[in-house]
């Protein structure tokens, strides 16, 4: 049965994808924030036809399907990664050593053979390589002890040394390895908002009183950091690039707590200079920008120069569409709460997202991450209905007829 992807009231064109700008007018570092990495950050891969599927739809490129992935993709909805946490409980041990890091990243790719492995770490692993210690504690979560929110705090911030990372540069040559060709392996980072919020909060907030409060009442402080954040994660990014990330995501999860003019002005202009900066070193290394709660945003992120944007679930994904215009890529958008649901409506479901999301430039992912408790065998049908999905083909080299979805 082919399924018109007008049902969606979406119309197709063969345009040239992601020529979109990466230049942001701003400069945002801090001239005593000058890094001095002991890496050479430079990137030297290109775009190849050999690319996996995933890299080939950040571009846009014809497809006979698309790529699918899960954010949370490991974690604790598997068995096999309840046992392990069992014999190593403490998190940042499991996401800090090498063997451990390899062992849980290729859990959910030997179960269910996703089109993207991402990497098992944390948006705060990097922060003690530039100054910033954390725990995690089993109910309060992320604690940062030390809290930056006076000028007297920026003084413990310094370039990143990325020798305390190696774990994570160990880790993606090893994923790069056990994957070959079959699957991009994924990086990722926190965006500077998001982090600042651990960061001058000292850990998990639902208010963001603080920090909203920063930005009237010391926002030189608050620049700073996000300044100095913003350098460390494009050092960062840049690293994980030449350990063999294909792709990079950037997490700005507490992004949708700001009001849209806040986001534009507190977020918007530090991953823009991120973005800047990793497209001059890594120019064919794909960014995805996912902000949870980004209805609002969706406009106001297209020129942050990424090349793809994740939806979440609450963004209808034909409305998402034309309000993105077919420039950028999209992510997403499946809710993660469907995966409890039968097996026939999770379909369905699938379905309608990737019909309204085109045939061009779309990754199939959820709206936010696997739940917990979420059934295994959910998430395996999840991946099977994504390898059944076909484009029909006569829409690849062509623009007098709509693309087809045939299921």
């Amino acid at each position: 049965m082919a399924t018109s992807i007008n049902s969606c009231g979406l119309g197709w064109k063969s345009s040239s994808l992601f020529a979109h700008s990466t230049s942001t007018g701003f400069n945002l570092i801090s001239p005593s924030f000058k890094p001095k990495p002991k890496f050479s950050l430079t990137c030297s891969a290109a775009s190849s036809s050999s690319d996996p599927l995933l890299v080939k739809a950040t571009r846009g490129d014809p497809a006979s399907r698309p790529p699918a992935w899960m954010m949370r993709q490991a974690g604790r909805y598997m068995a096999v990664y309840r046992k392990l946490a069992e014999k190593h409980p403490s998190f940042r041990e499991r996401s800090e050593t090498t063997d451990l890091i390899v062992e849980i990243s290729l859990q959910p790719w030997k179960a269910f053979r996703p089109d993207g492995v991402i990497i098992f770490s944390d948006i705060l692993t990097p922060l003690p390589a530039f100054g910033i210690e954390f725990d995690i504690e089993d109910v309060r979560g992320p604690v940062i002890q030390s809290p930056i929110r006076s000028e007297e705090g920026l003084k413990a911030l310094h370039s990143i040394d990325l020798d305390r990372l190696r774990f994570v540069g160990d880790s993606l040559k090893l994923l790069r390895q056990e994957v070959g060709g079959h699957a991009a392996v994924l990086g990722f980072v926190g965006a500077p908002w998001t982090l600042a919020t651990y960061i001058v909060e000292g850990g998990t907030t639902r208010a963001y009183t603080t920090i909203k409060s920063m930005c009237h009442t010391a926002p030189d402080i608050l620049r700073t950091l996000l300044s100095h954040l913003s350098q460390a994660i494009a050092d960062y990014i840049v690293f994980q690039v030449e350990s063999g990330a294909h792709c990079i995501q950037i997490f700005d999860s507490w992004g949708g707590q700001l009001p849209p003019s806040m986001w534009e002005s507190w977020s918007k202009p530090y991953i823009t200079e991120i973005v800047k900066v990793v497209k001059k070193k890594c120019p064919e290394t794909p960014i995805v920008l996912y902000i949870n709660g980004n209805g609002g945003l969706l406009e106001r992120m297209v020129d942050t120069g990424v090349d793809v944007i994740g939806l979440d679930w609450t963004v209808d994904m034909a409305d998402g569409r034309r309000r993105l215009g077919s420039g950028i890529g999209v992510q997403g958008n499946v809710d993660p709460a469907s995966l409890f649901s039968p097996l026939s409506s999770l379909t369905e479901e699938i379905q309608r997202v990737v019909k309204c999301a085109g045939p061009r430039g779309h990754i199939l992912n959820l709206g936010h991450g696997v739940l917990v408790g979420t059934p295994e065998e959910a998430v395996a049908h999840f991946f099977e209905v994504a390898r059944s999905l076909k484009f029909d083909t006569h829409f690849q080299n062509t623009t007098a007829n709509d693309p087809e979805l045939v299921i």
